[in-house]
C-alpha cells in the first residue's frame, strides 16, 4: 500500500479545502455578524494541517494500487468532514456530534440537519451550509466520473467496458484533469442557470445562489425553517422542479450532449428513460390522491405540490413545500420508498441509482422467464445492449449489502429509544442521503439521541460511497499485506 502517496494526496486535499473557508469569512466582515472567527480559525487549522501533512512527501509521487484509492477516497470524505464541522462548533456552538453529523449530512449532500431556528441564523453560516452541499455534490460527481471508474468501483463501473456504446470504459476525455474540468464547468453552469432562475422567480440574490447550491447538488439545505414552502411561489417551484430533475440525471449525457449539441443523447440512453418514467408515474399518482382525497382544494395546488415533492424525494434533494409526512395513507411511505432509487449514475442524487433498479428488475423479469422456458439462453440488455452476469452478480451484491445495513442500523437506531417509524425512515433518509424522514425527524433531527446521530452518520458516509468503498476498509483482508 503507497500510504506516502496517499498522505500527499491527503494533505494537498486539506490545502486546497482550507480556501473554501474565505468566502464565509468575507460575507461575515460585509454583514458584521461577528463571527468570522468561525472561518478564519478553521481556516488557519486547516490550512496548516494540510501543509504539515503534505511538505514532507510532496516530491513522493507513485501510481495508486486500487486499494490506495479506496483508502483516499474514504479519507477525503471522514477528514473533509472533520474539518468542515468546525465551524458549527465555533459559531452557533453545537457539540461535537451535532457538528459532525451537520458537515457530513452537508458534504454527502444529505440535508438532514440539527440545527433549530434557521431564519435566525447568520448570513454567513447559512452560505457555509449551502457551500459544503455544493462542493460535495462536485466531489461526489468528479469521483464516480473521473477518478472511481479508474478503480473500479462505484455506481459509474457499470458504465465501463461491460456496457457497450455510448458510455465505455474510454472516459470523457482523454486525461482526467481534462474529464473534472469539464464536470466542473458543467455543474457551475447549471449553478448559475438554477441562481438566474430562482432570482427572476422571485427569490432575492442571496436566497437564489444559497438554494442553486443546494439544488443542483441534490443537498436540499435551504435558509429557511419551512424550506421551500417558505416562499410559497408555484414559479420557485417550477425553476426548482427543473434543475432537481437535470441534476439527478447522469452528467456523461450532459456532456456528451453539450459537446456534441445534440439532444438525442438523452433519448438514446434506457437509465434516463426508466429515471423519468418513475417519477413521471409516482408525480401523477401523488397529484391525482392529494386533489381526490381533499388536500389540497385545487388541482394546480395538488400538482404543484405532489409533482416538486416528488422530484424532491425522488432525486433524494430533500427540499419540501409542505409537510408531507401528514399526507394521508400511503404517500408519505410511496415517496419515502422512491428515494431508495434514487438518481442516475454518475449524477449528485443519492439512492441506490436507477440503473441498478433497473437491472435488478430486468434481472427478476429473466428468471420468470426461466421458469416456464428453464433451457433458453435468456441474455440480460439495458438499452438493447447485452451484460454480462458478473455485472448482474455485482449488482446483487450490491442491493444485498445495502438492504442488510438499512435493516441493520434501523434495527440500531430504534434501539436507542427511537419509535419504529422515525428509526426506519431516518436510516432511509440518511442512507439514501435524502433528508428528510418521519415521525419525529421530518423537520429536523435535534432530537434523536447522541448515538443515534453517529449511526446516521455513518449511514450517511456509507450510503454516498456507494456502500463497497467504506465496507471494503472494515475488511482484514484489506491490511494485510
Amino acid at each position: 500500500m503507497q500510504l506516502l502517496a496517499t498522505q500527499r494526496i491527503l494533505g494537498l486535499l486539506l490545502t486546497l479545502f482550507s480556501i473554501t473557508m474565505l468566502p464565509p469569512t468575507v460575507l461575515s466582515w460585509l454583514d458584521n455578524d461577528h463571527i468570522a472567527y468561525a472561518f478564519m480559525t478553521p481556516f488557519v487549522l486547516t490550512l496548516t494541517t494540510g501543509l504539515l501533512i503534505w511538505l514532507p512527501v510532496r516530491h513522493h509521487r507513485r501510481d495508486l494500487r486500487v486499494r490506495d484509492g479506496f483508502l483516499v477516497v474514504a479519507l477525503f470524505w471522514l477528514v473533509l468532514s472533520l474539518f468542515s464541522a468546525l465551524p458549527f462548533m465555533l459559531s452557533p456552538h453545537l457539540t461535537l456530534t451535532d457538528s459532525l453529523f451537520e458537515a457530513i449530512s452537508g458534504l454527502t449532500t444529505t440535508g438532514a440537519t440539527v440545527i433549530v431556528g434557521i431564519d435566525d441564523l447568520p448570513l454567513s453560516l447559512l452560505y457555509y451550509r449551502s457551500q459544503l452541499q455544493w462542493l460535495g455534490g462536485l466531489g461526489i460527481v468528479v469521483l464516480a466520473v473521473a477518478i472511481l471508474p479508474m478503480l473500479g468501483i462505484g455506481g459509474m463501473q457499470l458504465y465501463r467496458a461491460e456496457i457497450p456504446g455510448l458510455m465505455k470504459e474510454d472516459k470523457l476525455t482523454p486525461r482526467i484533469t481534462e474529464t473534472a474540468k469539464a464536470l466542473w464547468y458543467l455543474y457551475l453552469g447549471l449553478t448559475v442557470a438554477c441562481a438566474l432562475g430562482y432570482w427572476l422567480a422571485g427569490m432575492t440574490p442571496f436566497d437564489a445562489i444559497a438554494h442553486s447550491f443546494a439544488t443542483v447538488s441534490t443537498g436540499g439545505f435551504s435558509t429557511h425553517d419551512d424550506s421551500m414552502g417558505y416562499f410559497n411561489n408555484p414559479k420557485i417551484y417550477a425553476v426548482a422542479d427543473v434543475f432537481m430533475v437535470l441534476s439527478g440525471m447522469n452528467f456523461f449525457l450532459h456532456f456528451v450532449a453539450w459537446r456534441k449539441l445534440s439532444l438525442k443523447t438523452y433519448f438514446m440512453d434506457a437509465e434516463l428513460k426508466a429515471y423519468l418514467t418513475v417519477l413521471a408515474v409516482v408525480a401523477v399518482i401523488t397529484s391525482v390522491y392529494l386533489y381526490a382525497s381533499g388536500t389540497f382544494h385545487s388541482f394546480a395546488q395538488a400538482l404543484d405540490h405532489g409533482v416538486f415533492q416528488t422530484i424532491s424525494i425522488g432525486t433524494s434533494t430533500g427540499f419540501t413545500t409542505a409537510q408531507f409526512h401528514h399526507w394521508p395513507t400511503f404517500l408519505p411511505a410511496l415517496l419515502l420508498l422512491i428515494s431508495f432509487i434514487g438518481g442516475c449514475g454518475g449524477s449528485s442524487a443519492g439512492g441506490m441509482k436507477v440503473i441498478r433498479a433497473l437491472l435488478l428488475f430486468k434481472q427478476g423479469m429473466r428468471e420468470i422467464k426461466r421458469l416456464i422456458h428453464p433451457n433458453a439462453q435468456l441474455i440480460v440488455k439495458v438499452g438493447n445492449k447485452p451484460l454480462s452476469d458478473r455485472v448482474v452478480e455485482a449488482v446483487w451484491g450490491f442491493f444485498s449489502l445495502y438492504v442488510l445495513c438499512y435493516i441493520l442500523m434501523s434495527l440500531m437506531v430504534a434501539a436507542t429509544g427511537l419509535d419504529l417509524v422515525s428509526s426506519f425512515s431516518a436510516v432511509a433518509a440518511c442512507i439514501n442521503n435524502m433528508g428528510p424522514g418521519l415521525g419525529v425527524v421530518e423537520p429536523n433531527y435535534n432530537t434523536v439521541s447522541g448515538t443515534a446521530k453517529w449511526i446516521l452518520c455513518f449511514a450517511m458516509l456509507l450510503g454516498r460511497l456507494e456502500v463497497f468503498t467504506l465496507l471494503v476498509l472494515l475488511t482484514p483482508d484489506f491490511w494485510r499485506k
